[in-house]
């Protein structure tokens, strides 16, 4: 079963600094056809105001000048979600948008069932192949969508639908969380 974001959220928020000194430093991967401002965060990397969205939102943090001493967060960095910057974050915003919507009216009739989930996320256009859909619980639904060299990952409650966009993984293809050491 797939992580949550809300859980994964917890571990990064730990790990964050560390793997943002990380990539800094140049630990991870670019992938092919990747352009450098979308596969790891740098000093030079600027965000810009996507459409509708107000210009101190598009602010990236700050990278740690030194790197990471904690040995478990450094060993564990390659867990945390590359963030989206520049055009792919716009990308990635709009397709959480686009997630929402389609999900809100299964929410509001209380649809919680992985099946109507998965119909109408292939109804925004991703294969089925690459998208997963998970129970959580009897009134929720997960689910990550592989749309590589973007990720959305969220879930569907009573109380809302919630997702995320990301870059995937460091030294991992792919959308959903690599497992193992590093």
């Amino acid at each position: 079963m797939t992580m949550t974001r809300a859980i994964r959220a917890r571990l990064g928020a730990a790990l964050s600094a560390t793997a943002l000194a990380l990539l800094a430093a140049g630990c991870g991967t670019q992938r092919q056809g990747e352009d450098t401002a979308a596969a790891a965060p740098s000093r030079t990397v600027t965000n810009f105001p996507c459409p509708e969205e107000s210009p101190t939102s598009a602010q990236l943090p700050t990278i740690p000048d030194t790197p990471p001493t904690d040995h478990y967060a450094e060993n564990h960095g390659f867990m945390v979600p590359l963030p989206l910057h520049g055009r792919r974050r716009c990308e990635g915003l709009a397709a959480v948008a686009r997630v929402k919507d389609a999900l809100e009216p299964l929410r509001k009739r209380s649809d919680f069932a992985p099946e109507s989930t998965r119909t109408a996320l292939g109804g925004l256009g991703y294969a089925a192949g690459k998208v997963q859909v998970y129970q959580d619980g009897p009134t929720g639904v997960g689910f990550l969508i592989d749309a590589s060299p973007l990720c959305v990952e969220g879930t569907m409650s009573r109380d809302a639908t919630r997702a995320d966009a990301f870059g995937g993984y460091p030294d991992h293809s792919g959308c959903d969380q690599p497992t193992g050491g590093h």
